[in-house]
């Protein structure tokens, strides 16, 4: 006895594709939140307790910028390895790999301007 999938074999596969993207996008979401939070979360309930502790009341706003520059960093960071791992279609390990076998460009560029 045979057993036949047709198209409902083909949509299985399909809805299990896409369901894996979304998953993985939520994911990407969630650690750009994190990304973004934990620093200002961080730096904030430090300069909480330093105001506590010295009696000012501006150092919980400037380790709140600091902790929103931080937090800016993390994702650009973030943000430009997922282009350079899309643009490459590569693992991240495979990609650092390569660039240390050919070097890399900008470093190739900058060299050769020193010299001139």
């Amino acid at each position: 006895m045979a057993l036949n999938l047709g198209a409902a074999g083909v949509s299985m596969k399909g809805q299990k594709d896409n369901n894996r993207i979304v998953f993985q996008s939520l994911a990407m979401i969630m650690q750009f939140g994190l990304n973004m939070l934990v620093p200002i979360c961080i730096m904030s309930a430090l300069g909480i307790w330093l105001d506590k502790k010295l009696g000012t009341s501006w150092v919980m706003i400037v380790l709140f910028l600091v902790g929103a520059v931080a937090g800016g960093q993390n994702i650009y960071h973030m943000a430009k390895r997922i282009c350079d791992i899309s643009d490459t279609g590569e693992k991240p390990g495979k990609q650092k790999k390569l660039n240390d076998k050919k070097g890399d460009s900008c470093e190739n560029n900058r060299d050769t301007e020193k010299d001139e």
